[in-house]
């Protein structure tokens, strides 16, 4: 993480550094930067050089900039977010912060995708990370898993969220689901819904 500037990444420069989530518009939020490193910590062994990953809800693509700094140049970082101009705004957050080669070099790529069928044509992935919380797990993502692979995300109604964490069996036919601790996400949702709460 200290590779990877927060200031580039928010809208409120003088509070970057914050350990809250801030609102950087599109009805979301940056996590807090204690989350950002749980996440970062819990899938440390799939985010070894040479490992592929996918971030759901990439947003403002700090942590998907910091997962790319991580698996090294024979690796790659992918951030999907369905809001196009959020998409845009990360690419700009990304060369603010001096990280432009990651995208030319395709060790980072961030697109406009939705984060509820993940990314086939990308897929296995070593580790999936989700940023905001779907009522239920999405079955795309953990099929798009390699055999080992993690798959970490919020997960639940808006006052019932935990941060899971599901693996995906060495031989690819089964998941062990572990609920790690209580937390409060902005849902996963669809485009439509998402900006039609836009103030």
């Amino acid at each position: 993480m200290v590779n990877v500037d927060r200031r580039s990444y928010v809208k409120q420069e003088a509070t970057a550094y914050a350990d809250a989530p801030q609102q950087i518009g599109w009805n979301i939020t940056i996590s807090a930067p204690h989350m950002h490193a749980r996440a970062l910590h819990e899938l440390r062994d799939h985010l070894q050089p040479g490992c592929k990953v996918l971030d759901v809800g990439s947003g403002s693509g700090y942590l998907t900039a910091a997962m790319a700094t991580m698996v090294g140049e024979t690796g790659q970082a992918i951030g999907i977010d369905h809001v196009p101009d959020l998409v845009a705004w990360s690419v700009e957050n990304i060369h603010r912060d001096g990280k432009g080669a990651l995208l030319e070099s395709g060790q980072l790529q961030l697109q406009v995708a939705d984060g509820f069928g993940g990314l086939a044509e990308a897929a296995p992935f070593d580790c999936i990370h989700v940023g905001a919380a779907p009522v239920r797990v999405p079955p795309a993502l953990k099929e798009q898993l390699k055999p080992g692979g993690v798959l970490l995300l919020p997960v639940g109604p808006p006052l019932d969220q935990a941060f899971v964490r599901i693996t995906r069996s060495e031989d690819g036919a089964s998941y062990l689901e572990d609920r790690l601790f209580g937390v409060r996400y902005v849902p996963l949702t669809s485009l439509t819904e998402q900006l039609g709460l836009r103030q």
